[in-house]
């Protein structure tokens, strides 16, 4: 049986059980709302466009603070992997940093930035910059030194030993960093803009809940699930598996 054929079995059966379990009143519709009633809170956003704009402000703020940590995370990695006294050093920040949770960092973001787009936007990028930096440090530090030997037989080195050799021997880190820096900065955003005060899915998340619509509350966390599952499984997955086929890695 396919993979997907059996995903589809699966979360049916869980919907039937669901939507069963509500009608029989095995638990109560305001701290369990079934699915039907979930689909149409979902329905109604949709509808009405509250849920489209909380997606297009939400993807917008991603894909800024998402880009800037990639670009940033990326120059520290290489820092931190071409000097010894900045991986001594700021190496270990970075590390003491990636155990710090992303929400953590949120009341300092409003104390510097205020309570608006540039706070929720420092957090993302917060969330995924340490990732990326520790993944594209790796990436270098693994890279087999008899690739770097046989290049510089041949006369590289310096800059041109680096963007020849070393860089691209280290995609596959870098790949894989990229999809662990979009997973941090998804629950970063998502985690930041509870606290936020424009339109986006986690505002959304936090209004229903103040007004106890519960319905809307799981709809909105299906929503969160179901586009971190599709990006990371259709994207950054094939993206993964098809750099580790071609770099002789997929065992």
């Amino acid at each position: 049986m396919k993979v997907m054929i059996k995903r589809l079995l699966f979360f049916a059966i869980v919907l039937v059980l669901w939507e069963s379990g509500s009608r029989l009143e095995l638990w109560s519709e305001v701290v369990l709302p079934s699915p039907t009633s979930v689909f149409q809170s979902l329905y109604t956003g949709i509808a009405d466009k509250t849920l489209i704009y909380d997606l297009i402000a939400s993807f917008k703020r991603l894909f800024i603070g998402l880009g800037i940590a990639i670009v940033i995370g990326t120059s520290i990695g290489v820092l931190l992997a071409k000097s010894k006294t900045a991986d001594e050093t700021l190496g270990s920040l970075l590390l003491a940093f990636q155990s710090v949770p992303s929400i953590v960092w949120l009341p300092l973001a409003i104390m510097w930035f205020g309570l608006n787009e540039k706070a929720v936007i420092f957090v993302v990028i917060l969330g995924g910059t340490f990732v990326m930096a520790l993944n594209i440090r790796m990436g270098i530090k693994n890279v087999s030194p008899l690739y770097i030997r046989a290049a510089q037989t041949m006369g590289s080195k310096g800059l041109d030993l680096f963007i020849r050799v070393i860089f691209p021997a280290s995609i596959p880190y870098v790949v894989t960093g990229a999809r662990l820096a979009w997973a941090f900065a998804w629950r970063a955003l998502m985690a930041a803009e509870l606290l936020s005060t424009g339109p986006g899915l986690g505002y959304t998340l936090r209004y229903a809940s103040d007004f106890g619509d519960m319905s809307l509350v799981i709809g909105v966390m299906i929503i969160i699930g179901v586009i971190g599952a599709i990006v990371d499984q259709l994207l950054f997955q094939r993206m993964e598996k098809s750099v580790m086929e071609r770099w002789g890695l997929d065992s």
